[in-house]
């Protein structure tokens, strides 16, 4: 293996290892009401994980916008890389 493919496979295992995390389950999917033992009350409304939390836009813009300069420098490393050979 090449030491120039070296970098490029450990950012996409790192980039796995983050597509894997972003599937783990919340910890708020939960009905029950807070300290009460068992879980159910027997009332369940099927609202599980409805937390209301803050609007997340921001932070899915940003992260795409960084995912894309990050893919364009390794477009520009890739390309000099090649243009050096």
């Amino acid at each position: 293996m090449s030491a120039a493919r070296r970098p490029l496979l450990t950012a996409t295992a790192a980039g796995t290892l983050l597509c894997a995390l972003w599937f783990v389950p919340s910890a708020n999917a939960s009905d029950a009401a807070p300290g009460a033992p068992g879980g159910s009350t027997g009332a369940a409304t099927g609202r599980l994980a409805d937390t209301g939390g803050p609007d997340t836009t921001a932070y899915l813009l940003g992260g795409t916008g960084f995912l894309g300069v990050g893919a364009g420098f390794v477009a520009l490393a890739m390309r000099r890389h090649g243009r050096a050979s």
